[in-house]
């Protein structure tokens, strides 16, 4: 898939994992514009575009407002023809489900599955405009905890498997229309998200630099795959034994509940 001179929108471009693919796509030559809550780091965002040889404007904008997918379509939509949707805005809660605030449940649900949703459905007639000529991306940002639902991030595992079941429903409802429906699944990444969490390797969170997990997600698209998993090995090997043996994965999860709670107690990014 040629990923080349791309003009669409990314989500939470602001930092992490949506600035990285927003500087590759610009490197790339794309047009891109650029969403989040915060002006700032939007700026940042695209001066870095801008040096590796894209363009980008900013609309600072919360992605969960009642008209937002509508308002990032029609900006999107004035810069000319969209052939690029990337889903990436996230925020995440850890701890007891019965410990998170209400509040925190229906911020996750509202951005992390509601928002690209919405957006993606708004899009799309621009999205199938487009896909006649080389194929139109619409890339969803998941997690590896879609593959293995881990404890402590109980409606996260939710918000973020729904993100890659809609993904899988959507790919296959627009099967031959040009429309290339890709999910990813970045294990635990180095950015601002995971700052406030202390679990590392030995509870199962190792992270990757962001700029190769980037890397892997861009080989991924530009080689026509649906389904990006960018996690450690470690990680790979639990998610394939929650597919044969998921009771196992409880079984050696057992022994370090009480450490993963007490290092994920204040992981928190709403």
């Amino acid at each position: 898939m040629d990923l080349g001179n791309r003009r669409g929108v990314i989500t939470g471009a602001g930092s992490g994992i949506g600035r990285a693919l927003a500087i590759e796509f610009g490197r790339r030559g794309g047009s891109l514009l650029l969403v989040g809550r915060h002006t700032d780091t939007l700026a940042e965002t695209a001066e870095l575009v801008a040096r590796v040889g894209g363009t980008a404007e900013t609309l600072a904008l919360d992605v969960t407002a009642p008209d937002a997918a509508d308002r990032i379509t029609a900006v999107a939509s004035e810069r000319g023809p969209i052939d690029l949707l990337v889903n990436n805005a996230g925020n995440v809660r850890a701890g007891r489900l019965d410990a998170i605030p209400e509040s925190d449940v229906h911020a996750m649900i509202d951005l992390n599955l509601t928002a690209p949703i919405l957006l993606t459905r708004a899009m799309l007639p621009s999205l199938r405009a487009t896909a006649t000529e080389r194929g139109s991306v619409i890339l969803n940002v998941s997690s590896g905890i879609a593959l293995v639902g881990m404890p402590f991030y109980t409606v996260y595992a939710a918000t973020k498997s729904g993100v890659a079941h809609f993904g899988e429903a959507l790919r296959r409802e627009l099967h031959g229309s040009g429309v290339h429906v890709a999910t990813a699944y970045p294990g635990a990444t180095a950015t601002p998200m995971m700052e406030s969490s202390t679990a590392g390797e030995d509870l199962g969170f190792g992270r990757r630099p962001v700029d190769e997990v980037v890397a892997d997600i861009l080989t991924a698209l530009e080689a026509g795959e649906h389904e990006i998993n960018t996690a450690l090995l470690s990680r790979r090997r639990m998610q394939e034994l929650n597919v044969s043996d998921p009771l196992a994965v409880d079984a050696a999860l057992a022994p370090r509940l009480e450490a993963l709670e007490e290092a994920v107690r204040n992981h928190r990014s709403i």
